[in-house]
């Protein structure tokens, strides 16, 4: 077997060639066992938020959400290009990221259902910035749209965080092998 060479960490000019030995197209590879092997890398769940139209407001549950950057704080998360909501989602200038704890089942499966994305008013409450926020969350971050970058059959959302809350209080949701599990100590 041969080993490629570590290159100079600072030397970014001449990436070593991918070691790619043994590797099937991806044309070949089963959508269904790929959703199968990747529902095993367990995350948490989150609601997003925001104002829709008028006084109505909007959410929708991802397990998606994924910290990007420090400088400047960054995250993202993806939203299917097919789903009824994605104009929302992509055209919206603020939303705001409820990260759920482990008694918020209910919400999180009430938002993932397909049609409507009405945020019910016992489900959340406005944070300082009047954005809608999930109450009983561990936290929530406050998030203007960065960019958009279309990914397959999603687009990734980009938001600059412009304001958080924490509360530690709980435990988080997770979601596990196509179900929502209690992530323990």
């Amino acid at each position: 077997m041969d080993c490629v060479p570590s290159p100079d960490p600072k030397d970014y000019t001449n990436p070593p060639e991918p070691f790619l030995h043994n590797v099937l197209p991806a044309s070949s590879i089963d959508p269904t066992a790929f959703r199968e092997l990747v529902g095993q890398f367990a995350t948490g769940v989150c609601v997003v938020s925001a104002h829709a139209h008028g006084d109505e407001l909007a959410g929708i549950t991802v397990n998606s959400f994924v910290s990007v950057s420090l400088d400047p704080l960054l995250i993202a998360w993806s939203v299917q290009n097919g789903s009824s909501q994605f104009d929302l989602w992509t055209k919206t200038d603020l939303f705001a990221v409820s990260i759920l704890a482990d008694n918020h089942e209910a919400v999180a499966r009430r938002y993932a259902s397909r049609g409507s994305s009405a945020l019910d008013p016992n489900d959340f409450s406005l944070s300082k910035g009047g954005l809608p926020v999930i109450k009983g969350a561990l936290g929530h971050l406050e998030c203007q749209l960065w960019s958009l970058y279309p990914a397959g059959d999603h687009t990734m959302v980009f938001g600059e965080v412009i304001g958080i809350h924490q509360s530690f209080t709980g435990k988080p949701l997770g979601f596990f092998g196509g179900g929502f599990c209690q992530i323990t100590e």
